[in-house]
C-alpha cells in the first residue's frame, strides 16, 4: 500500500507529539517528519518528498502564510492542509488564494481529522464546516479564480448603522459606549453585533475587530458597501 507521506510544522510540542502518535497507527498515513517551524522548508521538502504539509496557521516564529508560498512555489504538487481553532473569512481567503487545500479546525474529532487528510490527498477541497455558506463560498472562488478581496467584502450588504458598529468595535469600544456614541440602547447595539457576526459568518466581536483591521480591502469595502436601511 502506498502511504501518504506527511511533514508536520507546528510549534506546539504536545500538540505536534500527539497528531503524529495519531498518524503513526493509520495503515495509509506516514509521518516523515515533524518539526517545530518552517525554517529550511525548502531543504527538508527536497529530502523527505512529502504528498502533505500540516501547518499550524498561527505560528508564532515565522509567518505561516509566507511559508505555504515558500513551499508552493518549489513543490506546486504537495497539497497543504492549514491547522487553526477558527480562521477567520479573511485568513481563509489569503491561504486559499496562496495554495493551501484544506484547513483543520484544532477541535475536530478524530475522523474529522483524517478525512481531511484523505480527500486532500485525493484532490478535494476541504474548508472549515462553521464557515460554509452563500458568503464563504463567494470567498472561495474568488480566492480561486484569483479575484481581488475588495469585492468580498462588498457583497455583504451592512446597513449603515451596521457599519458604524463595525468601526466602533474595531476602535475597541463596549457596547454600551457604543451605545451612547449612536444614541441606542444597549440591547440595539447587541442586535446590531449580533446581525454582523451573522453575515461575517464570525463568532466574536474580538473577530469583528480583526476582520475590519486585518485588511486594507476590507476597509475600503466597508466604505463602498451597499448600504440598506438601518
Amino acid at each position: 500500500m502506498k502511504k501518504i507521506r506527511i511533514l508536520l510544522i507546528e510549534d506546539n510540542r504536545l500538540l505536534r507529539d500527539g497528531i503524529a502518535s495519531m498518524v503513526k497507527k493509520q495503515p495509509d498515513m506516514h509521518i516523515v517528519a515533524t518539526v517545530g517551524n518552517g525554517e529550511n522548508i525548502l531543504l527538508m521538502m527536497g529530502k523527505l518528498k512529502s504528498n502533505i504539509v500540516l501547518l499550524d496557521l498561527g505560528l508564532r516564529s515565522q509567518n505561516s502564510l509566507q511559508v505555504v508560498k515558500l513551499i508552493k512555489k518549489h513543490f506546486q504538487e504537495t497539497k497543504i492542509i492549514v491547522m487553526d481553532l477558527i480562521p477567520l473569512q479573511a485568513d481563509i481567503f489569503e491561504f486559499v488564494q496562496a495554495g493551501v487545500s484544506g484547513f483543520i479546525l484544532k477541535d475536530a474529532n478524530v475522523t474529522e481529522f483524517f478525512k481531511t487528510i484523505r480527500s486532500v490527498y485525493q484532490g478535494a477541497r476541504v474548508l472549515p464546516p462553521h464557515l460554509t455558506g452563500s458568503l464563504f463560498s463567494q470567498i472561495v472562488e474568488q480566492a480561486i479564480s484569483g479575484s481581488k478581496p475588495s469585492t468580498i467584502a462588498g457583497a455583504v450588504r451592512m446597513t449603515k448603522r451596521e457599519r458604524q458598529v463595525i468601526e466602533l468595535i474595531a476602535d475597541g469600544f463596549t457596547n454600551k459606549e457604543i451605545a451612547q456614541k449612536l444614541h441606542l440602547s444597549t440591547y440595539t447595539v447587541k442586535s446590531h453585533v449580533h446581525n454582523i457576526l451573522e453575515k461575517l459568518s464570525l463568532h466574536t466581536r474580538v473577530q469583528i475587530a480583526k476582520y475590519a483591521h486585518i485588511s486594507n480591502s476590507y476597509k475600503t469595502a466597508i466604505d463602498t458597501a451597499s448600504l440598506i436601511g438601518e
